[in-house]
């Protein structure tokens, strides 16, 4: 599966923001999705998973109450709405799909999108 992450941007904190990612292919709904984010000169950080049902989630403690995922299986899409963004939350944000269940772990996620910067200014 090809990943296609959109929606960034820059935004004052306080603001929100909506990613999109879109999958290729016919087995997206096989897929449970997460994503990811990485500021510049730290790791790869885990901030959300869902399952393929859509009904399972697994959020970061850093997002939880701010952020929420979303699918929608008929369109090949994954969302993440973000809420009351602050400057910290400024990085380059990844979709990516896994088979079986959520993870928090990047290396057990197969398949990536190219990412899409958020910045969020104070």
């Amino acid at each position: 599966v090809q990943l296609q992450a959109s929606g960034g941007g820059l935004v004052q904190a306080g603001g929100s923001l909506r990613l999109s990612c879109v999958a290729s292919g016919r087995t997206f709904s096989s897929y449970a999705m997460g994503w990811f984010r990485q500021a510049p000169g730290k790791v790869r950080e885990f901030l959300v998973a869902i399952a393929w049902s859509g009904i399972r989630t697994n959020y970061a403690g850093s997002v939880k109450g701010r952020f929420t995922i979303s699918r929608d299986n008929a369109k090949n899409t994954v969302y993440l709405q973000m809420n009351s963004l602050k400057p910290e939350d400024t990085a380059v944000y990844y979709c990516a799909a896994k088979y079986g269940s959520p993870s928090d772990t990047r290396y057990q996620y197969a398949h990536w999108g190219q990412g899409t910067q958020v910045t969020v200014s104070s």
